[in-house]
């Protein structure tokens, strides 16, 4: 097996982990506040991932710990985003808006490193519109007041993961940067943000019920321990639409584990919605010319 095909199979593993999560985080948020759910994901999985690896994080350098604290606090938006907006929205919406990740992305690039838009990422970005738009809104096209704060923090949470993701790429392209220190360290800077803002905000108190603490444990050691730190290893062995097409699969996961576990059923024209925003992710993932594009050959 190819070092890209074990990337591309830990990054699916990796998916799969974050669909759970939506669910995991609203069963936890019913016993505590979402800055102190953060702060016990991310400082448990600093803690855990520092003690099983301490020789591995020995003579950390400056860029290494430059970059952690740059992702890190940019990790701090992406769930204030997407833990809030859980709490304020569905299942299924928090997990396909969520998504839209991959759609901010190439946006984000055109706009700050000033590439050229093709022509699918404009069809693209005009088809997630449309599929937002059936997503969220009343069956009358009305917008769904009761939603709509949860619906724009996981649409802020996206477009800070798209920036995640491009920082990350930046970093683990450095020879310099270790790609395991960094998912490691950039836990601890995100977790003491939280925790500093659970204090300040929240009543801070350890879980209440064995299903709490389970959550809470899942959540912390693989939705976030395993799941960043593979993240930041696998980007320097896989390819950008390999990663795209991949995180493709977190709300169809999301979704499945919201019907059968929280009973959410959508209307058809949210599923329809959903449908098209998943066309989309694709759209942008897949090379109408036929020609490999030079930034997406795997990195050595």
């Amino acid at each position: 097996m190819n070092k890209q095909l074990r990337a591309d199979m830990m990054l699916v593993l990796v998916t799969l982990c974050w669909g759970v999560s939506y669910y995991l985080m609203d069963v936890s948020l019913t016993d505590m506040g979402p800055f102190t759910l953060n702060a016990y994901r991310f400082l448990g999985a600093f803690v855990i991932g520092g003690l099983l690896s301490l020789r591995k994080l020995k003579g950390v350098n400056k860029q290494t710990l430059k970059y952690s604290l740059l992702i890190g606090s940019v990790l701090v938006f992406v769930y204030i985003g997407a833990t809030f907006g859980v709490k304020y929205t569905t299942l299924s919406n928090s997990g396909f808006l969520c998504a839209l990740t991959v759609i901010f992305v190439p946006i984000i690039e055109i706009l700050v490193l000033r590439k050229k838009p093709q022509k699918k990422i404009i069809f693209a970005v005009t088809m997630s519109l449309i599929g937002i738009m059936m997503l969220t809104l009343k069956d009358d096209f009305s917008i769904n007041m009761a939603n709509l704060r949860g619906d724009l923090l996981c649409i802020l949470g996206a477009t800070a993961y798209a920036i995640d993701l491009i920082l990350t790429e930046k970093a683990v392209s450095h020879e310099e940067v270790d790609a395991f220190q960094l998912g490691v360290f950039q836990l601890g800077v995100t977790g003491v943000y939280m925790l500093a803002m659970s204090f300040i905000f929240e009543q801070p108190h350890l879980p209440t019920t064995p299903m709490i603490w389970g959550s809470v444990i899942f959540l912390s050691i693989f939705c976030t321990g395993v799941a960043f730190i593979v993240q930041a290893i696998a980007q320097q062995y896989t390819t950008a639409a390999h990663v795209g097409i991949i995180f493709t699969l977190e709300p169809v996961f999301a979704a499945v584990v919201a019907y059968f576990f929280a009973g959410e059923v959508l209307t058809v024209k949210s599923y329809l919605g959903a449908v098209i925003m998943m066309a989309a992710l694709f759209v942008t993932e897949i090379d109408f010319s036929g020609k490999k594009r030079e930034h997406d050959e795997p990195k050595a």
